[in-house]
């Protein structure tokens, strides 16, 4: 069980879209991947993964050249046992070039609460040093921290 659990309502929709930020800003591979079911259904751009030993291979690929890697999701709608977000997430590559990558994704969950299909729609573009608009410390955004719908993104 990974709760909330679907049908979802505002509060507990919220609550997942958050939980997932929270896990992703964690740059945990294997704590992000316990999230999903054991044979879930990724299209992350136009990569296509399933279960989570591809997950982990992905986002461990992901974060050893995304550094500095701040995420703020933010729900868009939900119906039963799904949920749309869109987000926004920072980083940097190894010449210290910023990106910003802006995107869509769609969840659906199976009754015991853990995400069976994932469809990321993602674009990016460099940005500034100065540019960057997520910046906090550590790795986990604080409560205080803008939305995306405050900092207009």
């Amino acid at each position: 069980m990974r709760p909330p659990l679907p049908p979802f309502t505002d509060a507990t929709a919220a609550e997942k879209v958050r939980l997932a930020e929270n896990a992703w800003n964690s740059k945990d591979p294997v704590q992000v991947a316990n999230a999903y079911t054991f044979d879930c259904q990724w299209r992350n751009r136009a990569e296509f993964i399933s279960g989570r030993a591809q997950i982990v291979s992905f986002l461990t690929r992901k974060w050893q050249r995304e550094l500095e890697y701040r995420l703020v999701k933010e729900i868009w709608a939900h119906q039963s046992n799904r949920i749309a977000v869109r987000f926004a997430y920072e980083y940097r590559d190894d010449s210290n070039q910023w990106f910003r990558a802006y995107g869509n994704e769609n969840w659906q969950f199976n009754a015991e609460g853990l995400m069976e299909r994932r469809i990321a729609s993602i674009n990016e573009h460099p940005i500034t040093f100065e540019d960057r608009r997520l910046t906090w410390e550590g790795t986990k955004r604080p409560d205080d921290f803008p939305s995306l719908s405050d900092l207009a993104l």
